[in-house]
């Protein structure tokens, strides 16, 4: 036949042409499965196998790690890290993962977040994009900087929207968040500098709107930077009395630790509705662990000053994507493998996006409402 009229897929494989290997006779060997003792990798053993060898380290190394020897255990990786070869992805993924949690407990926080921000830049699939955010999600909260573990969770509730406990961590954050947002306020009025303190109220709730009570204003003007502004179009603004600042000051104040509550409550709310949705299908400890929350986020969800209407509200919001097909596809979906680039469309790339996904209905209503209130108030007047 001529090589142009050679036929697609009309060659044969060379094992068509291999002789099979002869059926023994008599009964099978029996299998005997091979057994290790505790700890067996601690022996001395002997192998001419680099990648048995390697792995055997690396047991070593998790096993220093549960005894919370971590300098120990950072060797073994570092060890493990340097003779990998460059084409076991798997290992040298969680190698790396391994010496970043020991630098964190070492308190070597910067060196764990650059190993991070490596093994972020190098993930190809979700799953990888998951772990990196879970390792982010630890180093933050070691640093109990609050915002950049809000952070950590809202990107992870982007890749895993119907994961109830992810939702719990961001409620508790928020929570913890509006201790840290009263500082500013009270520091900048002793220091009588509104200017320089402008800033670090911004970098510490950088991302909400302007015009209502629940919405912290983006810019504040350099004369006054806690000034109320009220849809009234009073002249609070103008006036620089000590008692008028500190008015304005206890106003913003009280605005600010208002949406924090507000953000906290929807996501304690969703993370009820998704745990009362799994709960039919759980037994066991899981349904106890399930129960539990439910409980404790009842609890928590007394010291909320939100009317009823207002908490019906607030779960309809957050409810409306919970449907039980889209969290069965949710649980059961296969890891996506799309690269490195497109990895990141799959996260909210600001915090302001996420929020503006989940709580901007919210913010909505409340800022009607006080629209509402405040013409209210001026036409009584």
């Amino acid at each position: 036949m001529e090589p142009d009229c050679w036929l697609l897929g009309g060659e044969f494989e060379d094992s068509v042409f291999e002789e099979r290997p002869e059926r023994r006779t008599g009964p099978p060997v029996s299998y005997r499965a091979k057994r290790c003792e505790p700890q067996w990798f601690y022996e001395e053993v002997g192998s001419n196998d680099d990648g048995e060898a390697l792995t055997i380290k690396k047991f070593k190394g998790d096993l220093a790690y549960r005894r919370q020897e971590y300098q120990k255990a950072l060797q073994e990786y570092s060890s493990i890290s340097e003779k990998l070869p460059p084409t076991n992805f798997a290992m040298k993924r969680d190698v790396e993962e391994g010496q970043a949690r020991c630098l964190v407990r070492l308190g070597r926080h910067a060196e764990a977040l650059a190993m991070a921000a490596n093994l972020e830049n190098k993930a190809t699939n979700t799953d990888h994009l998951t772990t990196v955010l879970c390792l982010q999600l630890a180093i933050c909260s070691s640093l109990q900087n609050v915002e950049k573990t809000i952070l950590c969770l809202q990107k992870l509730i982007s890749l895993h929207p119907f994961n109830p406990w992810n939702w719990g961590q961001l409620a508790e954050a928020y929570l913890n968040l509006g201790p840290a947002l009263s500082a500013p306020f009270a520091s900048s009025y002793k220091q009588n500098s509104f200017t320089s303190s402008d800033k670090s109220i911004r970098s510490s709730f950088p991302h909400s709107g302007r015009g209502c009570l629940l919405c912290f204003p983006e810019t504040l003007p350099e004369s006054s930077v806690f000034s109320v502004e009220a849809s009234s179009g009073n002249n609070q603004k103008n006036e620089k009395g000590p008692d008028n600042i500190q008015k304005s000051v206890a106003e913003k104040r009280e605005a600010v630790l208002l949406e924090t509550q507000m953000k906290a409550c929807a996501s304690f709310i969703r993370t009820r509705l998704l745990l009362q949705l799994t709960q039919s299908q759980q037994t066991s400890f899981a349904l106890e662990r399930n129960l539990r929350t439910q409980q404790e986020i009842e609890d928590k969800m007394k010291a909320f000053s939100f009317k009823e209407d207002t908490l019906l509200f607030i779960a309809e919001a957050m409810g409306e994507d919970i449907v039980p097909e889209k969290i069965k596809d949710e649980v059961h979906t296969e890891v996506k493998c799309v690269g490195c680039a497109p990895l990141t469309s799959w996260v909210m790339a600001s915090s302001k996006e996420f929020e503006d996904r989940w709580f901007g209905k919210i913010k909505d209503h409340f800022c009607s409402f006080e629209d509402q209130l405040h013409t209210e108030i001026h036409i009584s007047a």
